[in-house]
């Protein structure tokens, strides 16, 4: 099958079937146009203006995750699983931040980890500086927050994966951790893969028509996916803009303690939609009055303990595992709000 044949393949198996995120920006749209036909108007050129602007870090985006994809580079987050348990925590929390895996592959790889024995420490710091940051959203947080916000959302996504590692160590020896995997979860999927058989890196993928493949494949892939969020959100921030009295929002942010960094973490578990449409309704949020540090504790906690996610954590490790999962990721998102806020 040529390149072309499987960019063909891809747009038919986007759009062949009802996707809820189109279906939703549908539903929006023909609502505005029915009931506020101004506002239909005015929306509609807030969000092409928006991904006309983010456009440029959207392809970075694209291009990087589909490079790592195609070259086999993301073989290289086993090397974050070796060595003294310690160095382990560290450079999984770190290759956690910055590496491109899909959301699909997150869960059958800790599974695969775990059950080769790879130490819970190591994987629980990959487990949760996983979600929150890789190359695709810090060149969208970067696009729609600001390179500052990028750069500290970064470090807090370190930061929380190593909490979370350092404090599982601490817990490790303890009965109820001894066995973290529910009964029957093993390895396999396409995150186990790549540690029960990793291949070698091909930096120059474009010599071998079946990466070539994989490269278009996962762009265009990635250009859907990321195009479709960042439609309904964008579409949703200018109702944000236009409808949400910045008062309220001020209220509800408060000043920027901790109890508003505190109420914004435990909202974002149930409120967070999803980690690319989280950026510019967090920019919405803080540019009609919230604290950026709350901000920052809504991505945070979201972007770990968001229901999809949390029903998958639950389903894959046992309750002791859950729960710690839980408290650290909301413990790390609630530093985090407040260290922002301090210095940001």
């Amino acid at each position: 099958m040529t390149t072309l044949q499987l960019v063909a393949d891809g747009w038919r198996r986007q759009f062949g079937r009802v996707d809820r995120a189109w279906l939703a920006v549908a539903v929006l749209f023909a609502g505005l146009f029915v009931l506020v036909p101004e506002q239909a108007w005015r929306t509609a050129a807030f969000t092409g203006e928006s991904l006309v602007e983010i456009a440029p870090y959207l392809m970075l985006a694209v291009a990087s995750a589909a490079y790592a994809k195609a070259s086999g580079a993301d073989n290289l987050i086993a090397q974050a699983f070796r060595g003294h348990i310690a160095v382990m925590v560290l450079f999984a929390a770190l290759m956690g931040a910055l590496s491109p895996f899909c959301s699909c592959g997150v869960i059958p790889l800790i599974a695969a980890l775990l059950s080769m024995g790879v130490p819970l420490p190591a994987v629980m710091a990959f487990w949760l500086s996983s979600p929150l940051m890789d190359p695709s959203m810090f060149m969208l947080t970067m696009g729609t927050l600001g390179t500052g916000f990028a750069v500290a959302k970064t470090l807090a996504a370190i930061a929380v994966g190593l909490l979370g590692g350092f404090g599982i160590l601490l817990l490790a020896r303890t009965p109820a951790f001894a066995d973290p995997l529910r009964p029957g979860v093993g390895s396999g999927g396409c995150g186990g893969g790549r540690i029960c058989a990793p291949k070698p890196v091909v930096w120059a993928f474009w010599r071998e028509p079946e990466r070539r493949n994989a490269f278009a494949r996962e762009g265009l892939g990635n250009t859907l996916f990321l195009g479709k969020w960042l439609t309904l959100a964008f579409a949703i921030e200018s109702l944000m803009l236009a409808y949400v009295p910045a008062d309220l929002i001020g209220n509800l942010a408060g000043d920027g303690g901790v109890l508003s960094i505190v109420v914004a973490a435990l909202v974002g578990v149930p409120a967070y939609l999803n980690g690319y449409a989280a950026l510019p309704l967090v920019g919405g949020l803080i540019d009609s009055g919230m604290q950026p540090g709350a901000g920052m504790a809504f991505l945070i906690a979201g972007g770990v303990t968001s229901i999809p996610a949390a029903i998958a954590v639950f389903a894959l490790a046992r309750l002791p595992v859950f729960l710690a999962y839980l408290a650290f990721a909301l413990t790390g998102a609630i530093l985090a709000g407040f260290a922002y806020g301090l210095v940001g």
